[in-house]
């Protein structure tokens, strides 16, 4: 009995994804679990790392058909999160959401930060790089770095900076910025961006230092001014942020990611059912523009390159954190 042509198309389809390493997304579907999924986010919603979850999760709603809810666990910087992942059943219907300002940050920072990178987390996929960012409050009057190291000259009772988390890049980046510009600058924690963004607006503190994802849109909407940018070049979504390389201080070129977890010892069938699916949803244009918007530079990967890029950032972040002139605790 001969095959039907519509049938042959369907299998010749199927033969080529497979050996172009691209799967259906209803073959995809039907590896991942049935029923309710769970995001794990570690920080407050509304802020950066909650707003692209979910913009994740509409999409894999979208492409699954599953109920994908995000779930946030915030505090003690992502840990919480952490230890939850670390606690959920390993049948693939909970992933966490998670940055290396979490995941790289505190394994350096900490001697004891509550997790083994390399064993309670696995790896899914890479969603995207972010920068780190300095940042002035609209009511000093500076619109870039020069004038605001002449205001740091002529108020030198007011040369502190918040940061979204002490002991993190955002903090470390804050501090050898102004080791770089010669003024010496003192950060001041916040729990998170929302409280910071709030203290910049008003005029409480002067200047801040975070993640790009956390205060983009503010800085669209002329609420707060980005005056340094540690991405390696200009970012085609935001062409007016200077990157430090072109200030003239390269040595301080920093980029963090944002990508996808599973719990320890996850079976590699949902391991690589999670990644194909999370690659072809972050990349689906209308999610890619929305991240973009955020200030996510989007760049997806599978668990193995996300695996060696977390290692290579522990090493670079050590050594950020020594030349900042901090050790871990």
């Amino acid at each position: 009995m001969s095959v039907s042509s519509d049938r042959r198309k369907l299998l010749q389809t199927a033969g080529l994804a497979a050996l172009s390493g691209v799967v259906p997304a209803t073959a995809r579907a039907q590896k991942l679990p049935a029923g309710t999924i769970r995001i794990l986010v570690g920080f407050p919603a509304g802020g950066g790392t909650d707003v692209m979850a979910r913009y994740i999760a509409d999409k894999l709603r979208e492409r699954t058909g599953n109920n994908v809810i995000v779930e946030n666990r915030a505090g003690a910087s992502g840990v919480i999160a952490i230890d939850a992942l670390k606690k959920a059943p390993l049948d693939g219907s909970v992933i966490m959401y998670g940055t290396a300002a979490t995941t790289v940050a505190l394994t350096v920072t900490r001697k004891s930060p509550g997790f083994v990178l390399e064993k309670d987390m696995m790896p899914l996929g890479l969603t995207g790089l972010t920068s780190t960012v300095f940042v002035v409050s609209p009511t000093i009057g500076v619109s870039n770095l020069q004038e605001y190291t002449a205001w740091l000259k002529r108020n030198p009772g007011k040369n502190t900076f918040g940061t979204t988390a002490l002991g993190s890049n955002t903090h470390f980046f804050g501090v050898l910025l102004g080791k770089s510009i010669g003024i010496p600058v003192e950060g001041v924690g916040y729990k998170g961006a929302a409280p910071l963004l709030s203290d910049l607006m008003a005029g409480h503190v002067a200047a801040g230092c975070g993640g790009l994802t956390d205060f983009l849109t503010h800085h669209q909407a002329g609420k707060v001014k980005i005056i340094a940018l540690s991405a390696s070049r200009r970012l085609p979504f935001a062409p007016d942020l200077p990157t430090v390389g072109e200030l003239g201080h390269p040595a301080l070129g920093y980029e963090g990611f944002y990508g996808f977890y599973g719990p320890p010892g996850m079976p590699q069938g949902l391991v690589d059912a999670w990644s194909q699916e999370l690659k072809a949803a972050t990349e689906s244009p209308d999610l890619k523009q929305k991240l973009f918007n955020t200030g996510l530079d989007v760049l997806t990967s599978g668990p193995a390159e996300f695996a060696t890029r977390q290692a290579a950032l522990v090493q670079s972040f050590g050594e950020m954190m020594r030349k900042a002139g901090y050790a871990a605790e």
